[in-house]
């Protein structure tokens, strides 16, 4: 099939190759003529303008877009009047599922149709394949499915026994969900499943920086504390004389563990290469699917203690609780005379 892909960053370019690779054609568009150059160099035909973009696309033209959330309405917009209907257009990025439904309207009403893929793999995925959860008309959806085998992780594997079960729920029909990819519903539905799917990546790698963070901590006992009025003294420091290495721990857990991952393989390199992560500042941002999640479970009344949590860390790395940390202070000393090393020094008495 021929297809469109509309940025040119870290997944784009990776998901261009994929496709090639399993003999699609691509046109390739990017901001950055480099990008396109380096892509047009491994077999794809660049395009330094939309208008180039369309006029090298066969009827019905397939446009990817995988550009940050916050570019893809101006992506659209631009894209709009070049539109005809029976085109598809497919946002693979992380979008909010609620822009899905409104933009699925707007083009539908032009006969434009419009699929949410929600993406995942990161940069491992050219190799590993990737994992496509899809959103929007189903039977484009099937029509495109051509182009989901290729970039889905199953596409270079035999698949597994289980990839043939019956899903009852698909009127009869074996489902994809083994082989990588799989239709989730209706417009939105994929970026639903990937926001769902990104709140739980937020808790998990929570999980594992919370733990590790006590192993690194274990060896507490040893050190040599003052008395301080202002600190609850450790009472038992036989207990904490451990100092392990974390690269090995993060390494033995990824063999027979339960809970080994990719995300801990992923963790055990990082530590194996820089044990005392001098690279990182731990300022951990947000691309929205967090918060989303939350928002939606708190529509829906569902608990979600953990996934809130992860969120509100990642707000704390970012020194979002410095003010509220300050308030704590200002008022221990304004109560109790309780001194920090920021606090005010205390009158003396005249």
């Amino acid at each position: 099939m021929q297809l469109g892909m509309i940025g040119l960053g870290r997944m784009g370019a990776d998901l261009t190759r994929r496709l090639m690779r399993h003999g699609h054609q691509c046109v390739v568009h990017d901001v950055l003529p480099s990008a396109i150059d380096a892509l047009h160099h491994e077999g794809a035909v660049g395009a330094t303008s939309f208008d180039e973009m369309m006029s090298l696309l066969k009827p019905p033209r397939i446009l990817w877009l995988m550009v940050p959330a916050a570019a893809v309405e101006a992506a659209i917009t631009d894209l709009g009047p070049r539109l005809s209907p029976g085109d598809i257009v497919i946002d693979g990025g992380n979008s909010y599922y609620r822009d899905d439904i409104r933009r699925s309207v707007e083009l539908g009403a032009r006969g434009i149709h419009f699929l949410d893929v929600g993406t995942s793999g990161g940069i491992a995925g050219l190799a590993r394949g990737y994992c496509l959860m899809i959103g929007g008309e189903e039977e484009v959806a099937e029509y495109l499915s051509p182009l989901f085998r290729a970039l889905a992780s199953g596409a270079d594997s035999t698949p597994a026994p289980e990839a043939a079960d019956i899903d009852p729920a698909r009127g009869g029909n074996a489902s994809t969900a083994a082989s990588g990819y799989l239709y989730c519903g209706l417009h939105g539905a994929g970026h639903f499943v990937k926001m769902i799917h990104n709140g739980i990546e937020y808790g998990m790698m929570a999980a594992y920086a919370e733990g590790l963070n006590i192993l690194k901590c274990a060896n507490i006992g040893t050190q040599k504390h003052e008395d301080n009025a202002e600190v609850t003294p450790l009472r038992h420091p036989e207990y904490y004389q451990y100092t392990f290495n974390l690269a090995d721990i993060a390494e033995v857990w990824r063999h027979g563990s339960v809970i080994d991952s990719w995300l801990l393989d992923k963790l055990a390199g990082v530590l194996r290469t820089d044990p005392t992560l001098a690279q990182f500042a731990g300022h951990v941002s947000d691309s929205g699917e967090g918060r989303w999640s939350v928002a939606a479970a708190i529509d829906e009344a569902v608990p979600v203690p953990v996934l809130s949590a992860a969120l509100y860390a990642r707000f704390s790395s970012r020194g979002q609780s410095a003010f509220a940390d300050q308030l704590l202070s200002a008022m221990r000393y304004a109560f109790g005379g309780h001194l920090d090393v920021a606090a005010p020094a205390k009158p003396r008495d005249a």
